[in-house]
């Protein structure tokens, strides 16, 4: 049993501590005593139930994910968004707003960043703060010029986060697919194009998503995939797409014609890059991201609960 003066001591000292923000060499010289009696003071307040620490339920649960999803597939870093009751809308913008403070956190040395296309960079770069980043350049990955949903295109994202950075972006000025292999050839010789294309194999980090062409599919909804491309992938096997180029089951490239008429970053030149950072939201994506992962095109992924919870399970 304690006494009254010892409860009062440790009240005292674990009041400064958890609640005060103190640190333990501040204590020790506010109660005149040792740093290191501070820390046995401390030590018994939670041993004797005075103090009690709880890890919160949702973010251990999301932390747990996080490491388990790194130690499956190697992965650098993992940022699991907790989606209780958030509507699809809602993860979009979580997710979102997740890789935005990734992606903050890791400008260090970077003086260019390569950005794809897609509703969920879309987000991100809505909710990036403003900073400034003057040194830094935004390079867009894959083609970007159409006239439907423009504020999804590549060309568009890179000019918008290059305005919340202050910084300055190029434009490839060419669509993500063609109509033909042969156009294809004849645009990415062009020299603006191509200089933009090599400014991409040369990014420090690469911002990427990725895409299920069956169900919600950006590209369909922009005109690039027809009824009978979607015939063409589903006997190709094809599960996903990154940068409009599609993936196999076991992340693969496809050997199909549709991704011979991309105008883009290849992605075994995605592969060279220092840091890929997928930023993906949707169960519906699960198969297409499952890919991704498997071909090794991520450093990093930003990810909702839902999908990362079916991404463990997933052989």
């Amino acid at each position: 049993m304690l006494d009254w003066e010892e409860k009062k001591r440790l009240a005292q000292v674990a009041n400064l501590y958890y609640m005060e923000d103190c640190t333990q060499e501040q204590i020790a010289q506010k109660v005149g005593v040792s740093r290191s009696l501070v820390s046995k003071l401390l030590q018994k307040a939670r041993d004797v139930g005075m103090v009690e620490v709880y890890i919160k339920d949702e973010d251990f649960r999301t932390i747990q994910l996080e490491y388990q999803l790194e130690k499956k597939y190697g992965l650098k870093d993992v940022v699991v968004v907790s989606t209780s009751e958030l509507t699809p809308e809602m993860i979009k913008r979580e997710v979102g707003r997740a890789g935005s403070h990734y992606l903050s956190k890791s400008l260090k040395d970077v003086s260019r960043i390569g950005i794809s296309w897609g509703a969920t960079l879309a987000e991100l770069v809505k909710e990036h703060p403003v900073e400034q980043r003057e040194g830094i350049k935004i390079i867009p990955l894959v083609g970007g010029l159409g006239t439907k949903r423009v504020e999804l295109h590549s060309n568009q994202l890179a000019y918008e986060l290059s305005k919340k950075m202050n910084s300055t972006c190029s434009y490839l000025y060419a669509p993500a697919v063609v109509e033909t292999t042969e156009l294809r050839d004849r645009l990415v010789a062009m020299k603006d194009i191509a200089s933009v294309l090599e400014e991409g194999q040369n990014v420090d980090i690469a911002l990427i998503s990725v895409g299920n062409p069956y169900q919600n599919s950006t590209m369909r909804m922009l005109g690039y995939l027809q009824d009978q491309d979607l015939e063409q992938l589903r006997k190709a096997g094809a599960v996903g797409d990154i940068a409009s180029r599609f993936l196999d089951k076991s992340g693969n490239v496809v050997e199909i014609p549709l991704n011979d008429k991309v105008i883009g970053l290849p992605l075994e030149k995605l592969k060279n890059i220092k840091k890929v950072i997928g930023v993906v939201d949707g169960i519906h994506k699960l198969e297409s991201l499952s890919a991704a992962l498997k071909g090794n095109y991520m450093d990093a992924l930003i990810v909702d609960e839902q999908t990362a919870l079916a991404l463990l399970k997933d052989n």
